[in-house]
């Protein structure tokens, strides 16, 4: 069983993510693409707040839109890296390897997949 609070405050803490862009991250990369409607009604938020964060998502290098209404995750593996590889642009620091990072893409690869295998 993997620990998804402990994915969510490893997100928040290393990529800077805030609590509700992690909980929608995490949401839709082990759950499946997803629209803006069926976001908000799991996570008890607004439509628009949910489009607004899968959006704020998608420039930060998580999600990308697969149409007008549905938006999906890339693959952990990579999703995570790229967060934080543009994290640490944003920031100017140097981007090296981040053990916890590469976790994040490790613990969430089997829900991912799962989620996609149906």
């Amino acid at each position: 069983m993997m620990d998804i609070s402990r994915v969510e405050k490893d997100l928040i803490s290393e990529i800077k993510l805030d609590p509700l862009q992690a909980k929608v991250f995490l949401l839709v990369t082990c759950s499946g693409k997803m629209t803006p409607s069926t976001i908000a009604e799991k996570l008890d938020i607004s439509t628009d707040v949910a489009l607004n964060t899968a959006k704020a998502l998608m420039v930060l290098g998580a999600f990308i839109d697969i149409s007008e209404t549905e938006f999906e995750a890339m693959h952990p593996r990579f999703t995570a890296v790229n967060m934080y590889r543009k994290l640490c642009e944003r920031e100017h620091v140097e981007f090296k390897r981040n053990k916890i990072v590469d976790n994040i893409g490790v613990i969430l690869e089997k829900s991912y997949d799962d989620a996609r295998t149906k």
